[in-house]
């Protein structure tokens, strides 16, 4: 169904005040967009919430719903310290807007470095465009030990799992209801969305994926990072031993 410029707008505001209240459900939400000027009721927004994917109202947007039938791993990062590059990867997808519809995006980081390893953009939440950007992260750099995601159905999978189990990768999977276990892609999720989403009316795919491809290159080679002192995520990675021999990409 065809969204109408208001509805995509109102998406747009929605996905907004997410990374600021990740709280809000569909009651709040429309309080919220009410005081916006827009008149809309609640069920509205819970159509509009499930298009971009939002079904768990907390404690993160769930753009991955999970699968009943599908096995969930254990969670295998707690109280590991995490001290060099490929040790840990982890991956998300999240929704992004645009002026004339919308998009989901994921990404492969490594947690160590928070280097962007990988990622692809879709218009649907189909698990194809997870396992193209897993399997190009396993293919350009040395592999894991460890992989961690979310339970979303997209990375239960039996395709996504596959990739994985073919490189003899442990997997990791987030507790229902524990945000806090990806938090670094959530703060990537986070830094492009205020540096560059939410800045530009994007017209089509194409142009999304060329501007975000330019943000991740400035993201990984160029922009300085509190948290890793000041240094990039690609000076991190490649000074660690584990990172030596791998392939610098645009990614």
């Amino acid at each position: 169904m065809a969204l109408s410029v208001e509805e995509l707008t109102i998406m747009r505001l929605i996905d907004q005040q997410y990374l600021e209240t990740p709280f809000y459900g569909s009651r709040k939400m429309a309080v919220f967009l009410q005081t916006q000027g827009y008149n809309v009721n609640r069920k509205r927004v819970q159509r509009l919430m499930r298009e971009m994917g939002l079904f768990a109202i907390y404690p993160k947007p769930n753009t991955s719903k999970a699968h009943p039938e599908h096995r969930i791993y254990p969670y295998l990062l707690r109280g590991l310290a995490i001290t060099s590059a490929n040790q840990v990867w982890c991956t998300d997808i999240t929704y992004i807007p645009g002026a004339k519809g919308h998009f989901y995006l994921v990404a492969v980081m490594d947690w160590y470095s928070r280097k962007v390893l990988s990622w692809r953009i879709s218009n649907t939440l189909e698990v194809e465009f997870c396992v193209e950007a897993v399997s190009e992260a396993l293919s350009s750099y040395p592999k894991p030990e460890i992989f961690n995601s979310d339970q979303g159905a997209q990375f239960t999978a039996t395709t996504f799992i596959d990739c994985l189990r073919a490189a003899n990768v442990k997997i990791s999977m987030d507790g229902r209801g524990r945000c806090h276990d990806n938090i670094f892609i959530e703060r990537l999720w986070r830094s492009l969305k205020y540096e560059l989403i939410y800045l530009k009316p994007f017209e089509n795919g194409q142009q999304l994926t060329r501007e975000v491809k330019q943000w991740f290159y400035w993201y990984n080679q160029v922009r300085p990072h509190q948290g890793l002192k000041y240094k990039t995520p690609n000076q991190v990675y490649c000074d660690n031993p584990r990172g030596v021999n791998a392939k610098e990409t645009e990614a």
